[in-house]
């Protein structure tokens, strides 16, 4: 692979970082005070919608959507230093660019997978930036890591008119909090008892207001209720019933959408790890130089001075392999590049989470305090080890398709 960008992207590259430091960077601190005065936490400050209207002002929208029909058209390769920029402001970068999650992954499915009614419903106020949405599949009562355990039931109405009833209870719902928030894609089973496990799951469109939707409590991570991203919910669904026409795709497909989505959204999160590495070092490396302990500059301590560099090494490392499964997915497929997508959601979360932790320790009490973003920036990348799949399974799957190749040798 070509190591360089190509001209789009460098140009790309140059206007959003212009966009970052002029209006991104400056917009943290204003964003804070204007949610305390807030009536909700749940709220958009004002800020945010400033920044959306200014990024799609300047062509810089959408760009995580590779169909040229509703997105930027770019590959993942040209979009991945774009998304590492975006990680260095977690909070605000990606919903300024209507590039957060989940409502990206969301758009992913729809375009791909929604009808036209679907799309023109849907899709065209998400990607305006009008509305945000959720994907609900992960639950409290199984262990989610194995998708196939999903207890939802998504059952045909008794009265043979053809609508879907959903009953179930789903946790750690992304974003359901905003109240921008008017759509779930919503993934249970239509047939529980298949010979298939992985043909048991389908997914359903259910609008926020649906009657027997309840949006129970917000769930904390970390301590972090995460108000810029809309929080992470618990929502109980109760004989709630969507026409069939919102079933998204075909009965029995949810999985593969499941996994068609999780794709794309897995290098994603690894793209913007990288920025979120990137501003720990800045911040480490500013703390370094400009405090000073039993005599000398923080820089002048060994030990400082090993764990920059450390962490440069290793993001250098990490970014590598993140452009490297981007390339093939752009040259081979997402099937093609599954060893690299696990390898890097195993590699990228946790080099991350060790660069920030150094830096907090470096930045001693205001490591963990809300005077500076680290303590935040630890906790989303230690839940991105959780998040779309736990390391534990993408180890298990590297490691059986590793051991597969000398069985078969004998």
């Amino acid at each position: 692979m070509d190591f360089a960008f190509d001209a789009r992207t460098e140009e790309l590259r140059a206007r959003l970082l212009a966009f970052m430091d002029e209006h991104v960077y400056p917009a943290e601190p204003v964003a804070e005070e204007q949610r305390a005065a807030l009536a909700s936490p749940w709220d958009t400050p004002a800020v945010v919608e400033e920044l959306k209207a200014e990024a799609r002002r300047q062509g810089l929208w959408n760009l995580f959507l590779p169909d040229e029909e509703y997105g930027a058209g770019l590959t993942n390769l040209q979009y991945a230093p774009l998304a590492e920029i975006t990680g260095r402001s977690p909070q605000l970068a990606p919903t300024a660019l209507n590039c957060a999650a989940p409502d990206t992954g969301n758009m992913e499915v729809l375009a791909q997978f929604g009808s036209p009614a679907q799309r023109k419903q849907w899709l065209e106020p998400l990607l305006a930036g009008e509305i945000r949405s959720a994907f609900a599949m992960t639950e409290p009562e199984v262990a989610s890591s194995d998708a196939t355990n999903i207890e939802t039931r998504i059952d045909k109405a008794a009265d043979g008119s053809g609508d879907y009833v959903v009953n179930g209870r789903k946790w750690y719902i992304s974003g359901a909090m905003n109240p921008e928030c008017r759509i779930f894609i919503v993934m249970g089973k239509t047939d529980p008892d298949g010979p298939d496990v992985r043909r048991q799951q389908s997914m359903v469109l259910v609008p926020r207001d649906a009657p027997g939707v309840r949006v129970r409590r917000a769930m904390r991570v970390y301590g972090y209720e995460d108000h810029s991203h809309g929080g992470h919910a618990e929502v109980v669904f109760e004989d709630v019933r969507v026409p069939a026409a919102d079933l998204v795709g075909e009965e029995g497909g949810g999985f593969a959408i499941a996994q068609a989505r999780l794709g794309p959204g897995r290098i994603h999160h690894c793209m913007r790890l990288i920025g979120m590495a990137e501003r720990a070092i800045e911040l480490m490396c500013r703390r370094a130089v400009s405090r000073t302990a039993f005599g000398r500059p923080l820089a002048a301590q060994g030990q400082v001075g090993a764990w920059i560099a450390d962490a440069r090494v290793t993001v250098e490392q990490v970014r590598l392999l993140v452009l490297k499964t981007a390339w093939l997915m752009d040259t081979v497929g997402n099937r093609g590049a599954h060893t690299e997508i696990q390898a890097i959601k195993i590699a990228t979360p946790r080099a991350v989470v060790d660069i920030i932790d150094r830096a907090v320790q470096l930045h001693g009490a205001g490591g963990v305090s809300q005077d500076f973003p680290l303590a935040e920036l630890w906790a989303s990348a230690r839940t991105l080890m959780l998040a779309d799949g736990p390391d534990e399974v993408h180890q298990r799957s590297l490691a059986r398709r590793e051991l597969k190749r000398y069985a078969e040798q004998g």
